[in-house]
């Protein structure tokens, strides 16, 4: 019985820069209306903004992707969006394969993508960086698409559960 286990989470370096920049914007504008006229907000009022940009900002850090593929399917977790693990049987998928995707033209970026304001064809995508995935195709005819970033370690898990795919 072979395995194949992931957790990715958003820690890319652009990602971090990006949250800090729009942390900064907003906070520095708060801060120069305080100093230019103390008497509009108090002080617990501007520390309170300052706690919501950075608390708005810094959830992003808890969103968590986990992927697992053993005999029984392919389960998959998008915290905070999935509570517990998706299951989808291997009786339930027609074909599971590894493939390089364009995370923004094909899903819109990164994160749980696709369906109503997507591409409909692409089907959805479960992704946390970069632009290898695991594609799945369901018998009935739903598409999912789940990042990863062991593409060896997964390729070699889905040749064991070939057989399981009929």
């Amino acid at each position: 019985m072979r395995i194949f286990k992931e957790e990715q989470r958003f820690n890319q370096v652009w990602v971090i820069v990006l949250l800090i920049v729009t942390a900064i914007v907003p906070i520095s504008v708060y801060v120069k209306e305080y100093l230019e006229d103390p008497s509009k907000t108090s002080v617990l009022e501007l520390f309170g903004l300052i706690l919501a940009v950075l608390l708005a900002t810094g959830l992003i850090f808890f969103f968590k992707l986990t992927t697992r593929i053993d005999e029984e399917g392919i389960h998959y977790k998008f915290f905070p969006f999935h509570w517990s693990f998706q299951l989808l049987k291997w009786a339930e998928i027609k074909e599971a394969y590894l493939r390089t995707y364009d995370p923004l033209s094909e899903y819109g970026g990164w994160g749980l993508k696709g369906g109503i304001l997507w591409n409909k064809s692409k089907g959805k995508a479960v992704n946390v960086s970069g632009d290898i995935g695991i594609q799945l195709i369901l018998k009935n005819g739903k598409k999912l698409l789940i990042g990863t970033q062991k593409k060896d370690d997964a390729t070699s898990v889905l040749a064991t559960y070939k057989s399981k795919l009929n």
